[in-house]
């Protein structure tokens, strides 16, 4: 991409659903994406338009840049999942729902982008969101976000390229927490940490 998008071309890369993708504007708008490297077309009928990975990049780009451990906050009508440590949780059936369905869209997604349509490994975009895709594989499997109140997990970015670590102060719900990731397509391990001798795993999305 040799200039930025237009004002129009913004908002149409600004109103693409939040885990898929997927793009709604005229043809010419459309169209004019592609050719910028930010958008491609589906081969498969309907032939729908999808956000590259420079075109998500290009989406979050005014947005500012969360602390390492700092809660992802969503911005307003925006699903984003649970890392942990939110001042606020709705869990009622509403929320199942909307992480029902973003699961749902991303495993479209993958089968979409992936070479070979594989929905058991991730996909390029999980890898440009790491946080938030281990999130919402742990959400979307019932596992319990750490509250104000503390318990649950608490998903965080690591120093580490392409690698997240999944806290839970129960033993026995982060080994849970590992088999969810591992049966969604991430690598995983338990680690200890010197200092505190506290459990935690580290996990990164498998590419073979």
């Amino acid at each position: 991409m040799t200039r930025p998008p237009t004002a129009a071309q913004r908002r149409v890369i600004e109103a693409a659903d939040p885990v898929t993708g997927r793009l709604k504007g005229t043809e010419a708008q459309l169209t004019a994406l592609v050719k910028r490297g930010l958008a491609f077309r589906h081969p498969r009928p309907p032939h729908d338009h999808f956000l590259t990975p420079a075109g998500h990049r290009v989406r979050e780009t005014p947005e500012p840049v969360a602390a390492v451990e700092a809660p992802v906050a969503a911005e307003a009508g925006v699903f984003a999942a649970r890392i942990g440590g939110e001042e606020t949780a709705d869990t009622g059936p509403s929320r199942i729902r909307e992480v029902r369905s973003a699961w749902e869209g991303l495993l479209e997604l993958r089968r979409m982008t992936n070479p070979d349509g594989a929905v058991e490994r991730p996909c390029g975009w999980e890898r440009t969101h790491l946080v938030q895709a281990a999130a919402l594989a742990l959400e979307a499997a019932g596992h319990r976000p750490a509250g104000a109140e503390g318990g649950g997990y608490r998903v965080r970015a690591t120093p580490q390229p392409e690698a997240v670590a999944v806290r839970e102060p129960d033993s026995g719900a982060l080994r849970a927490c590992a088999a969810t990731l591992e049966k969604a397509g991430w690598q995983v391990g338990e680690h200890t940490e010197p200092r505190t001798g506290a459990r935690y795993v580290l996990a990164s999305p498998r590419r073979v």
